[in-house]
């Protein structure tokens, strides 16, 4: 027999070639369904048919947001968890599950003392009647104890993480009730609280890297009776960020991006009002979002009158009285996974990544909250909440840096948003609101595909266009 020839003749080679079998374009599908019978699982690819038919339309021709990514925010609950009561492998494995296979790239940090932490402090705490204008005290250690190595952790697994600071309170001295809990900001004040702000973002900045953005204070509009906040009104803000706090950053070449409000959807007028003031509407980059009153569509409406500034949803939290677990996460998936980037958020976070059995630790304020996980703080085992699967069905998906696109829903029946992700796939997470099975028939650049959705259920489709 004669041997074959070492190499083949083009003619040949374009034969093989040809016979190759050229894989079909198909549909990565990822449910959820409100019993947990099954919990962001993997379910058979569908093919991808040339084509226009279906009622369900996805335009990634039509974009609206860069999206900064979604995830929760890592309290001082949160990070004391992770770092004193799991072990190094169970830390390792918990970070890596939420900033790696989870996709969590957007976290929101308290500057000093928020509810959730075991103690109340400012990172420039004095007696009662003395004051430091010159911050010859300021120090952040407490945060470098458990906050920042968490941080580093999950930067290092997910270096795109983007990271917002929000103050819950000034230091005492600057307020008018001399504490961390109630008043306001005195105006002599507002240059020392500016400078505060500049020397945490570049502290933090030192440990951790680049710091994204800050609000000036959490939910300005609240005066809480037993852990830090402050109360400041629309014009004080206006006044601390344009004549103050914007100027520092720049005088310092702080590049952090300034959101205001970081408050609830029922009161517009706020943030409405600090855009409208030109020295404030400078150094504002955005505005943030709460959900603990109102309805999501104020980010639109403070967005149309001022389409240059940026949405984000900053803060909402899971706790006991939310429900059974299937009404949990479909609200937390409709309204704020799906329904806050669809009134343009570009980022999506939710309140502590992680809590205790008992809810805590926590000094004051909630009782009752959860967290994205709950971690037993006496074995270091961790529960999924049914936050952790609202938010995967796109924090698993969405890339940072994707497009919101087009996408249309049946009237009361499937929701659907959609994203173009920079590798070129297409992401389209849809809900069935309906009490029956529905179809679920897209179309999308030329092609189409078909899925059936159970009542209640949720799923992610993820694509790539055919060539």
């Amino acid at each position: 027999m004669r041997a074959l020839p070492a190499v083949l003749s083009p003619l040949l080679l374009l034969a093989a070639t040809a016979a190759a079998p050229v894989p079909r374009p198909s549909v990565e599908v990822w449910l959820t369904l409100p019993d947990k019978s099954t919990l962001l699982a993997r379910q058979p690819s569908l093919p991808l048919q040339r084509g226009t038919t279906g009622t369900i339309a996805v335009d990634p021709g039509k974009r609206y947001q860069k999206m900064v990514g979604f995830g929760a925010a890592i309290t001082d609950a949160s990070a004391y968890l992770i770092q004193r009561r799991m072990t190094p492998q169970q830390r390792t494995a918990l970070l890596r599950e939420l900033f790696g296979t989870q996709g969590f790239a957007f976290t929101r940090l308290t500057v000093g003392a928020s509810d959730f932490s075991r103690s109340h402090y400012s990172y420039d705490d004095m007696p009662k009647g003395a004051t430091d204008p010159a911050l010859a005290h300021f120090s952040i250690a407490p945060a470098r104890a458990d906050v920042l190595p968490t941080v580093r952790a999950a930067r290092a697994i997910n270096p795109s993480l983007a990271v917002m600071l929000s103050p819950w309170s000034a230091p005492g001295w600057m307020k008018s009730t001399d504490s961390l809990v109630k008043g306001t900001l005195r105006t002599e004040a507002y240059a020392p609280f500016a400078r505060y702000l500049g020397k945490t973002v570049q502290a933090f900045a030192a440990q951790i890297g680049p710091i994204d953005y800050l609000s000036i204070q959490n939910e300005p509009d609240f005066e809480p009776e037993n852990y830090p906040g402050m109360r400041l009104s629309a014009a004080q803000r206006a006044r601390i960020i344009g004549d103050h706090v914007g100027p520092e950053f720049a005088r310092a070449g702080i590049r952090t991006r300034i959101l205001d409000w970081d408050h609830n959807w029922d009161k517009p007028e706020h943030p409405l009002g600090v855009l409208a003031d030109p020295a404030a509407n400078r150094y504002v980059a955005g505005v943030a979002w709460h959900c603990y009153g109102g309805d999501v569509a104020a980010q639109s409406k403070v967005r149309d009158a001022f389409p240059a500034k940026d949405v984000f949803f900053t803060e909402c939290s899971g706790g006991e009285w939310s429900g059974p677990w299937a009404d949990s996460w479909s609200w937390t998936l409709r309204t704020l996974v799906m329904g806050a980037p669809r009134n343009w958020a570009r980022g999506v976070l939710l309140w502590n990544l992680a809590l205790d059995e008992a809810h805590g630790p926590h000094l004051g304020g909630c009782s009752d909250c959860r967290g994205v996980v709950t971690i037993d703080s006496r074995t270091g085992a961790v529960t999924r909440n049914p936050e952790y699967y609202a938010l995967g069905q796109a924090s698993r998906f969405v890339r940072p840096g994707a497009w919101r696109i087009a996408s249309t829903s049946t009237p009361g029946g499937i929701e659907t948003v959609a994203y173009a992700n920079p590798d070129g796939t297409r992401v389209l997470i849809a809900f069935n609101a309906a009490a029956e099975t529905q179809p679920v028939d897209v179309t999308a650049e030329g092609s189409h595909f078909a899925y059936r959705l159970a009542p209640h259920g949720a799923v992610t489709f993820r694509w790539r266009r055919p060539r």
